[in-house]
């Protein structure tokens, strides 16, 4: 079974407001950490569906995309075209390791 690719995750606190960071992929920010998640799933979701619908496209300056990151944000629009919530998945605990 092929293990489950999760972004690192990391919270920020600047002047008062707080941000979270997907890290390679994009980032919410909110006045509380609720808002900051908010503001995250929305982004994450026009980036997933976008991807989706239309592909990613790239300049070719800006080298290969990293296939972590892509496999990632397909899934989460998978997910979402199921009308199923990406919460989950983002935020969730890690998939188990199987020895």
């Amino acid at each position: 079974m092929a293990e489950t690719w999760i972004p690192s995750l990391q919270v920020r606190e600047t002047a008062g407001r707080c941000r979270l960071v997907l890290a390679g992929v994009t980032h919410g920010d909110g006045q509380t950490l609720q808002e900051a998640a908010d503001d995250l799933i929305a982004r994450l979701l026009g980036i997933a569906m976008s991807v989706r619908s239309s592909g990613f496209r790239l300049a070719t300056e800006l080298g290969p995309p990293d296939r972590n990151v892509l496999g990632f944000l397909w899934e989460l629009g998978e997910i979402a075209a199921r009308g199923e919530d990406i919460r989950n998945r983002v935020f969730g605990p890690p998939p188990e390791a199987t020895a």
